[in-house]
């Protein structure tokens, strides 16, 4: 897995930023007034940093960005890195600011003087997530170099209140990971096989073969993958941090290590970006692994279906007439909305055994929401307004886009068969509320659920404020909210 970027707090001591080899960064409120770090550097480079800050350079950045004093002199640094960051910034625009460090570091090591920050673990933070690339397979990759020292007033209580971040950020790193990994190598037995090494942090982590599901009767997940050479598995991960016999939240991700569309198959053009078809299962093994690490005080299951959607002479067909684990029939019309397909028996499955308290199912399910949402937010369906309302309300804390969208009666009517109990797929229109309609089918009756669509969000093509293009890791900071408000309390 790809290795946070290290980064240690210390007192500040002014006396060792003259001779700092690599970059220094000061944090400057848009009142151009400098903490002690900050006078330092401005006295070293006999008022190069002062002349800087009042130019138009550093008042034309918004809060968050930064702006570089390249080769200062009176100093050993390769660069000065000046951030706009107001005393009062709330933590986006502090994990903004981070993030620019992280896009200016390089290979660099980074000294930020940042005595007068309030959010000192916040910008750290956002060093961790932005500072992150996935070259594993480039010949010519360096090997990650270069750490991160922040001087504060307070360097234990900042260590103290990272820890739990960095716990964040190392399960988002796993989901860029999985989500970015081609699917040659993260296999359908590669991607168990790594989800099982999470015993060694606390995990409990039970990986299910193709005959236990078949003993099980998840029939619509098999069918998926009964046209691949690779076999099919669900993971089950627990992680029992509250009180005993508390029922848990359960997470179940959607894991197509790539999709074909099998015999309904896809365009040829993009099909490359299919490897990111299991970014659902990629969100909940993060989630999993930030608990954890940070020995989250709450009881949470997460299980993920994974296989892999391809055509030969043993595909399922469309016409095909499948019975879930639920025991309702499925008239396969379209192979390639197969994530529904293994959803709906790894959700009845998780209901059927962990009895859970709520549930909260993640799939890169449609490009309908795509279409409806962008890249902005992901696609959120509930039958529980408290419930949709408390994710929401952490979505919207840790600046992931997230919008809910609705479902009816009508949508669900688009799915009748006249041949079984349902279709797989409800037609065109409103295809990412139909798909929810489906999945709401296996939801039993008095379980809080919501469903969560994030086609459009898992991956990108552009970079964002904090993850370079690929594979975001979005959902991990959010989930790992709603599990601190609502599941960790007394």
């Amino acid at each position: 897995m790809t290795d946070l970027t290290p980064i240690s707090f210390a007192d500040t001591d002014i006396d060792q930023i003259a001779g700092h080899a690599g970059r220094i960064a000061v944090l400057i409120d848009r009142d151009g007034r400098l903490d002690a770090g900050a006078r330092r550097v401005n006295k070293l480079t006999r008022g190069g940093l002062a002349r800087l800050i009042e130019g138009a350079p550093f008042a034309k950045l918004k809060p968050g960005d930064a702006v570089a004093m390249a080769y200062p002199g009176g100093l050993a640094a390769d660069a000065v890195d000046v951030v706009c960051l107001p005393k009062g910034a709330d933590r986006h625009v502090a994990r903004r600011a981070g993030a620019s460090l992280a896009k200016l570091r390089g290979q660099s090591d980074v000294l930020i003087l940042a005595a007068g920050t309030r959010r000192v673990a916040e910008v750290a933070y956002g060093v961790a997530l932005r500072d992150y690339r996935f070259d594993d397979h480039k010949s010519d990759a360096e090997a990650r170099k270069g750490a991160v020292r922040v001087m504060c007033s307070k360097p234990d209580a900042a260590q103290e209140a990272y820890a739990p971040l960095m716990a964040i950020a190392e399960g988002a790193f796993m989901t860029r990971d999985l989500t970015n990994a081609p699917a040659n190598v993260l296999t359908t037995t590669a991607f168990a096989d790594q989800l099982a090494q999470m015993k060694s942090i606390g995990l409990k982590v039970e990986v299910l073969n193709e005959d236990d599901l078949a003993s099980l009767g998840m029939r619509t997940l098999l069918s998926v993958g009964q046209g691949s050479d690779s076999p099919s598995h669900v993971v089950v991960m627990r992680w029992d941090g509250g009180k005993k016999g508390a029922a848990p939240l359960a997470l179940v991700g959607k894991g197509v290590v790539f999709d074909t569309g099998g015999i309904s198959l896809k365009p040829g053009a993009g099909m490359e970006d299919m490897t990111m078809d299991m970014g659902g299962a990629g969100v909940v093994s993060g989630v999993m692994r930030s608990l954890a690490r940070r020995k989250a005080a709450a009881n949470v299951v997460g299980l993920v279906g994974i296989v892999e959607n391809m055509p030969s002479g043993n595909a399922t067909r469309p016409g095909d007439v499948i019975t879930s684990m639920k025991g309702d029939t499925v008239e396969v019309i379209n192979t390639d909305a197969e994530g529904r397909l293994v959803l709906c028996d790894v959700m009845w499955y998780a209901q059927d055994r962990f009895k859970p308290a709520a549930m909260i199912d993640l799939a890169t399910l449609t490009g309908a929401i795509v279409v409806s949402l962008g890249h902005e937010n992901a696609g959120v369906f509930s039958n529980d307004d408290a419930f949709c309302a408390a994710f929401l309300k952490a979505a919207k804390t840790e600046g992931e886009g997230a919008w809910r969208m609705p479902l009816g009666k009508a949508y669900d009517d688009l799915l009748k068969s006249r041949i079984a109990d349902m279709k797989n797929i409800g037609g065109r229109m409103a295809g990412a509320i139909s798909a929810a309609q489906f999945l709401q089918r296996f939801v039993k009756d008095g379980m809080p659920w919501i469903h969560l669509d994030i086609a459009g969000v898992a991956s990108v093509k552009t970079d964002t404020t904090l993850a370079p293009k690929g594979a975001t890791g979005w959902g991990v900071a959010t989930l790992n909210r709603l599990i601190s408000d609502m599941f960790e309390k007394d």
